[in-house]
């Protein structure tokens, strides 16, 4: 089993920035993706931006270039550096950790962490 324990969210003004945190522990394979979703009421969780345990990254349209992935293997914890935030990015932000292994993905959820920018 994996735990994801999310923090940094909280409210910010337009133009503003935050980081999020997302800390693993427990059984995680060396090969691993961790990703950051996000999801308003009424709509499906959206992935915003991924990267795998080799640090390759990818980004959703609506994120290049204003927000950041990044991970720290040796503390099991992947960042998302959000800048120039915008209304629209106000939503419940959930990590995800993909575990890769011989016997298949094995797939982990945090509890989310709410989002919310002022206009």
């Amino acid at each position: 089993q994996v735990q994801l324990v999310e923090s940094g969210g909280g409210l910010v003004q337009a133009g503003g920035s935050l980081r999020l945190s997302c800390a693993a522990s427990g059984s995680i394979s060396s090969i691993n993706t961790m990703a950051w979703y996000r999801q308003t009421p009424g709509n499906q969780r959206d992935l915003v931006a991924v990267i795998n345990s080799g640090g390759i990254s990818n980004y959703a349209d609506f994120v290049k270039g204003r927000f950041t992935i990044f991970r720290d293997n040796a503390k099991n914890t992947v960042y998302l550096q959000m800048n120039s935030l915008k209304p629209e990015d106000t939503a419940l932000y959930y990590c995800d950790m993909n575990n890769i292994r011989s016997t298949g993905r094995q797939i982990y959820w945090g509890q989310g962490t709410q989002v919310t920018v002022s206009s």
